[in-house]
C-alpha cells in the first residue's frame, strides 16, 4: 500500500463510489474505501473529513472556476451570457473519469436520503456561487438569482446528457451545458 501514491484522491473518490454501488452508501466504511483504494485511513483523512464529503468532491473547484468564468466575461455579455461563461470555465474540471463514475455515482445517490441531501446542497452552493458573482458584475439580485439558478439546472441536464452519452467519445462537457442553458433560455422566454 503506497503512502503518498499520485492520484489518490481520485482512486478514493472511485473506490467509494463503486462500494456505495456494491454495498450502499451505509454499509460501506472509511477503512474499506481505503483499502479499495490502495491507501491508508490515514491518507483518506488527509483528503476527506469523512465519506459524505466524497460526493461533494471537487466542489471548491467547480464554485471557483464558475466565478472567475463570470467575472473575466466581457463587461457587455447579458446575465445569461456570463453564466455561460462561468459553466464553460467549470466544465474543465470534469474529464473522463467524471464520465466515466456519473452512472454509478447517480445510481448510489439515487438509492441514500443523506447523499440526495449532499448533492441537493451542492446544488445550492453553486447558484450562491453564481448569484454572488453576479451580483459583484452589478446585475440586480432577483434577476442574478435567477441566471444562477438556470445555471446550476443548466449544468446538471448538461452533465446529465453527457455522462449517459458515448463514454469512448471525445465531446466536452461545456458543449452539452451550453445546449442546455440554450434551451432553457428558450423555454423561459416561453413562459411569456
Amino acid at each position: 500500500m503506497g503512502r503518498w501514491e499520485p492520484g489518490a484522491r481520485e482512486r478514493l473518490v472511485v473506490a467509494a463510489v463503486d462500494l456505495f454501488t456494491e454495498q450502499g452508501y451505509d454499509a460501506t466504511t472509511v477503512a474499506q474505501i481505503a483499502e479499495r483504494a490502495g491507501v491508508t485511513k490515514s491518507t483518506f483523512f488527509r483528503h476527506f473529513p469523512d465519506k459524505r464529503e466524497l460526493l461533494v468532491a471537487g466542489q471548491e473547484t467547480l464554485s471557483r472556476l464558475l466565478t472567475e468564468g463570470i467575472a473575466e466575461a466581457p463587461v457587455d455579455a447579458s446575465p445569461l451570457e456570463t453564466v455561460a461563461a462561468g459553466l464553460e470555465r467549470a466544465s474543465t474540471a470534469l474529464g473522463p473519469m467524471s464520465r466515466e463514475i456519473a452512472p454509478r455515482l447517480k445510481a448510489a445517490v439515487a438509492a441514500c436520503v443523506e447523499l440526495q441531501e449532499r448533492d441537493a446542497l451542492k446544488s445550492v452552493s453553486l447558484a450562491a456561487a453564481m448569484t454572488t458573482a453576479l451580483v459583484a458584475r452589478g446585475v440586480p439580485d432577483p434577476t442574478a438569482a435567477l441566471a444562477g439558478e438556470l445555471g446550476v439546472l443548466a449544468f446538471k441536464r448538461g452533465y446529465a446528457e453527457w455522462s449517459e452519452g458515448d463514454h469512448d467519445a471525445k465531446d466536452e462537457l461545456a458543449g452539452y451545458i451550453l445546449t442546455a442553458l440554450d434551451e432553457l433560455r428558450a423555454a423561459s422566454a416561453s413562459l411569456g
